[in-house]
């Protein structure tokens, strides 16, 4: 894979669309506790953040392991992607209008409730690894690592932003979030054509 400028396009909106849930929830986590110091929201942004790069590679893997006993199937990757990710960006869509006017719930920040929360947020990340499945392994690691990196920053932002206004935009970030999944899944499954 050629790590051209598309690579890097894509790898971004990726990180920013799986990033939504995590933003919505550092939102919360702001909100808890305004007082944070820097060094916990690195961790928690960081938490995030390695979730956001693990799910990806392990899906990658998945089709690179148990896929590859079934070639047959390579045809159909473009269709499962955009189900997948289409179905989730509808999710993150039908959610964020839903709950578009009520606040997010409290939660809390300790190290138990962050893993729990990093793995939650990050689950849809999962089906990323048949969006990359050509990938080459270093393109693969070098995207989630961008997707780490954009997740990182958005969630320091959500935390940020939580702590200053309050989670007023985490029903917004969600609609943003899964219209960015589903645009990524189209894209996906119409070059699968070209």
């Amino acid at each position: 894979m050629e790590l051209g400028f598309v690579f890097f396009f894509n790898s971004i909106l990726l990180g920013v669309g799986l990033a939504m849930d995590a933003f919505s929830v550092s939102l919360a986590n702001g909100l808890n506790e305004p007082l944070m110091r820097v060094r916990k929201m690195c961790g928690i942004a960081g938490t995030f953040a390695f979730f956001q790069a693990l799910m990806p590679l392990l899906g990658w893997i998945c089709v690179h392991t148990v896929m590859q006993c079934f070639s047959s199937l390579e045809a159909w990757i473009p269709w499962i992607a955009l189900g997948l990710l289409g179905f989730i960006g509808g999710k993150m869509l039908y959610d964020g209008i839903k709950n578009r006017n009520e606040p997010a719930e409290n939660v809390g920040v300790g190290i138990a409730a962050l893993l729990v929360q990093g793995i939650a947020t990050s689950i849809d990340a999962l089906s990323v690894g048949l969006t990359i499945a050509e990938y080459d392994l270093f393109s693969a690691v070098f995207a989630a690592l961008i997707i780490a990196l954009v997740t990182f920053i958005i969630c320091l932002i959500g935390i940020l932003i939580g702590r200053k206004v309050g989670t007023k935009l985490a029903g917004k970030a969600s609609i943003f979030g899964g219209a960015i999944l589903i645009a990524i899944g189209l894209e996906i499954f119409i070059t699968s054509f070209i």
